[in-house]
């Protein structure tokens, strides 16, 4: 065994000397203290990498007075956060030594010991959690640095309890963390559960990405230096960066566009971050709509790209302006313009800007009661996910009435937002901004939207596929429960979302009739089970059987000519033997789109045949769909 003497001691300093920034002498010495309670506590105890256990306390408690900012109670709890859940020692031994405040963190930390299922068990901790926003909001912060450090040293762990855990983080904690405000916790928390998921593909991407970054170097540079140049001119007082997007935000725009690579915009972000002057009589607001004016006066804007997020604050209350110019290599740069306070509290969420949570703490209060009462387990936490953990928009009424919906909620979540009974049980269609709409169509920030009832219309089965809310999934679920379909048993049951394929990063999960059912890594499925029932969770390879196939889509883009797709049939027919079982063509300005539907073994057959076709002359793209 290693000696870790020397380490532990410097991050012990380490965290004193962060902890002393603002805190009196006393605060200081109960730090001390606790620091040596929790050295007591876990003497003898190890982590599953080796090291003593008593450097995950300190780390947590570094990352609550650094990076939190938060008071020498906060700091304290940490450092104890896991002393009741893994010691001979009780919660009553932390209120005799540290207080009411100490012990009452400590026991929102401490997991109650249940012989539950692990679904109950994991769903009654995040209860526990939510649950602390009755009194404070600091056990959840608390408990989102413990989860950052457990991220941060996963690969000690096993693949199948890195899984449970990734799970966990991108269901639960990641978005917690974004509803909080703590965009750069929720982006690293979203990072490390992707490269633990699906660990080759997050490589690909993230190599992707670094090559494009070196690539455009002098294209940010080209369209940076003249900015800086002309805000001196103007005399604003502004810091221009490009950021780079995370590789979990790089997937997840290619995911939900089912696009590729190549076609995702705004890899790149150009941040203007403004010292505001504060002797112009010009608002905060309205110099970060001086710093537009000049921008937009400088390269072209994108129509309709522009967004104010200072007026409309998002719910996490993120402020900024968004929108997108014209850069030298002929792609649009987004751009994000705010002020020092706005850029700060972004980064620290409602650690700096408490007040501002108000609104949101009261609403999730009402909501949390009102899932309580409705349904399962997996229920409360699908339910919890879609209210709380996506952006919000704002849509409004033909009257006017704003009526507030999780992002990408459609017409149907409108209607029963409106009414249960007389207008969502009764939805017919949608007016969305004048114009006849299907009632799953998807809302946008700032859509009137009126709806159409008919008495002898009633709910159908397929709008829970286009619901957010918990209110819409509850009605619909109870007024169609009684035409539930018995599925026919089998020992494997892929998942219709994601469509697994052998070859395919995959996982699986027990279920109560003794089947498996299987999903990519990737798949939000997969991710919301393993964060609630991370117990069920079984390693699984599927074989390949050449008397197996399995239904894909591909997409294949191109410059139109003659014997094209006489060429993309030649290679998938003659040349490499697979079955087609259909196709859509479209050709329209001398770009052909064509989407096979094809009959695999294995992702090595399709990666093959992907391969092929991406040398055939006129071709540009050729993606797998899941639909």
């Amino acid at each position: 065994m290693k000696d870790y003497t020397a380490y532990i001691n410097s991050k012990r300093d380490e965290l004193f000397h962060k902890a002393s920034l603002g805190k009196t002498e006393e605060e200081m010495e109960r730090i001390r203290k606790a620091y040596s309670f929790a050295e007591k506590a876990h003497s003898g105890q190890y982590r599953k990498s080796g090291v003593p256990y008593i450097t995950h306390p300190i780390a947590v408690a570094l990352i609550v007075a650094d990076e939190f900012k938060l008071s020498a109670d906060s700091i304290i709890a940490a450092l104890l956060h896991d002393v009741v859940e893994d010691t001979n020692f009780s919660n009553e031994d932390i209120l005799e030594a540290f207080g009411d405040n100490v012990a009452f963190l400590v026991r929102i930390l401490t997991k109650e010991k249940r012989a539950d299922n692990d679904l109950s068990k994991q769903v009654d901790n995040f209860k526990q959690m939510l649950n602390s926003l009755n009194y404070d909001i600091r056990a959840l912060l608390i408990k989102l640095a413990d989860r950052l450090h457990n991220m941060r040293t996963l690969s000690s762990m096993k693949p199948y309890k890195q899984m449970k855990i990734a799970g966990e983080t991108d269901y639960f904690y990641a978005p917690l963390a974004n509803r909080l405000g703590l965009y750069t916790v929720k982006s690293e928390l979203e990072n490390l559960s992707l490269m633990f998921r699906i660990p080759v593909e997050y490589s690909e991407l993230d190599s992707k990405i670094k090559a494009f970054k070196y690539e455009n170097r002098t294209v940010v540079d080209a369209f940076i230096e003249p900015v800086k140049e002309a805000f001196k001119q103007y005399g604003m007082n502004a810091q221009v960066v490009c950021k780079t997007r995370s590789v979990c935000a790089v997937w997840r725009k290619i995911i939900q566009n089912s696009s590729s690579f190549r076609q995702v915009e705004s890899i790149q972000i150009i941040r203007v971050i403004l010292k505001i002057d504060e002797k112009s009589p010009l608002s905060e607001k309205d110099q970060c709509l001086r710093a537009y004016s000049i921008l937009s006066s400088m390269y072209k804007e994108k129509p309709g790209s522009l967004v104010n997020y200072i007026d409309s604050p998002k719910e996490n209350g993120y402020q900024s302006l968004h929108f997108k110019l014209m850069c030298g290599n002929g792609r649009w740069m987004e751009i994000h313009v705010s002020s020092e306070r706005m850029q700060r509290n972004s980064v620290q969420g409602c650690v700096a800007q408490r007040d501002g949570l108000e609104h949101w703490v009261k609403s999730f209060k009402t909501v949390l009661r009102d899932i309580s009462n409705y349904g399962t387990q997996k229920d409360y936490m699908e339910n919890i996910t879609y209210n709380f953990y996506n952006d919000d928009i704002s849509v409004f009424t033909p009257k006017g009435r704003e009526i507030v919906l999780p992002k990408g909620s459609s017409a149907i979540d409108f209607a029963y937002a409106i009414h249960t009974k007389v207008v969502g049980e009764h939805a017919l269609y949608a007016k969305i901004n004048g114009q006849l709409m299907s009632l799953k169509t998807i809302l946008k920030r700032g859509d009137r939207v009126f709806i159409g009832t008919d008495d002898n219309t009633e709910p159908k089965n397929e709008w829970l596929e286009y619901v957010k809310t918990y209110k819409a999934k509850k009605n619909i679920s109870s007024y169609l429960k009684h035409q539930m379909e018995i599925k026919e048993k089998t020992p494997y049951i892929y998942c219709d979302i994601c469509k697994p394929i052998p070859g395919d990063e995959v996982i699986g999960f027990n279920n109560s009739d003794s089947t498996i059912t299987v999903h990519k890594r990737s798949c939000s499925k997969a991710i919301s089970r393993a964060a609630q029932a991370g117990g069920s969770i079984v390693p699984v390879v599927l074989p390949i059987d050449d008397k197996v196939l399995y239904p894909v889509k591909i997409k294949v883009s191109g410059v139109d000519r003659d014997g094209l797709l006489f060429d993309l049939i030649k290679i998938i027919s003659k040349d490499l033997d697979i079955n087609m079982s259909g196709l859509v063509i479209e050709s329209k300005d001398s770009i052909a789109k064509c989407i096979f539907t094809l009959n695999v073994h294995s992702t090595n057959e399709l990666s093959a045949l992907i391969a092929f076709m991406m040398q055939i002359k006129g071709v540009v793209e050729v993606i797998r769909l899941f639909d």
